[in-house]
Parts: structure tokens; C-alpha cells; sequence
């Protein structure tokens, strides 16, 4: 008797492990940025980062919806850095997301004299921005 209650306390602790470790939910994310100012794994580490993924699975589904970015800009005739970053909440059909943007949040900033790594980092901070304000709308709600 005492083995079977011993062995089913170690299988109850082994599922819970398991349940504990369990893979967080993972959001489709797509990029869709000036390579000069955004590279792709970087906007999609930000989103990782970012979203609090298993708080937002239950109103917002992962396999309903995904994740958009968008950073466009670049250097104006008098060497200012200009940014605009988008960030939105887009819903999923099958595995393509469907460009009906139930939340968005929109940056933007200027720098004057900026190198061009003091614009990608510009860049950086303006979508880090835009995604926090989106996730900040749905959490909010």
C-alpha cells in the first residue's frame, strides 16, 4: 500500500512538472520593415519578448490571431533620421494573416544628425513602443 501511494505521489509531482514547463503559447509575428532600419528576427524577438503571450491566449486565441510590424523611415535631404513604427493585432486565417486590424498603435520620431546605428536603435525603441502600447490595449480590455 505504501508503495502505490508513494508511486502515485511521484507521478502526480511528474505531470505537474510537465504542466509547469509546458511550451508557452506562440503568436504568428510577421515583419514587414525596411531592412536598413528593422531586420525580421530582430522585430520578431521584440514581439517575443514582449508579449505576455499566456495571459492574452485566452481572449485573443492563438490559433485566431497574429502579430504585424511594420518600420519605415530613413534619412531625409538634411541627414535627420526619421521612424515611423506599426504595431498590430491582426486575425489569422489558416496560417496567413488577414490585414483587418482589430488593434494598432503607430510611433514615430526624428533624430538630427543621427549614424546609421543611431537610427536602427531609434528604430528599435520606436517599435518597442508601438508594441507596448498594443499590448497595453488588450490587456487594458
Amino acid at each position: 500500500m505504501k508503495i502505490w501511494i508513494a508511486a502515485s505521489l511521484i507521478a502526480l509531482t511528474l505531470l505537474t512538472a510537465v504542466g509547469v514547463w509546458a511550451a508557452q503559447p506562440q503568436y504568428l509575428s510577421v515583419d514587414h520593415s525596411v531592412d536598413a532600419l528593422m531586420d525580421e528576427a530582430t522585430a520578431k524577438a521584440m514581439w517575443k519578448k514582449l508579449l505576455p503571450a499566456a495571459r492574452l491566449a485566452k481572449p485573443y486565441p492563438v490559433k485566431k490571431w497574429g502579430f504585424a510590424s511594420e518600420v519605415e523611415g530613413g534619412f531625409s535631404s538634411s541627414n535627420t533620421c526619421v521612424v515611423t513604427a506599426r504595431a498590430m493585432l491582426l486575425p489569422l486565417r489558416g496560417k496567413l494573416l488577414q490585414f483587418k486590424p482589430h488593434k494598432t498603435a503607430t510611433t514615430f520620431d526624428a533624430l538630427p544628425g543621427a549614424t546609421r546605428e543611431q537610427c536602427r536603435e531609434l528604430a528599435r525603441k520606436k517599435l518597442e513602443e508601438a508594441i507596448q502600447a498594443v499590448v497595453a490595449g488588450l490587456v487594458a480590455t
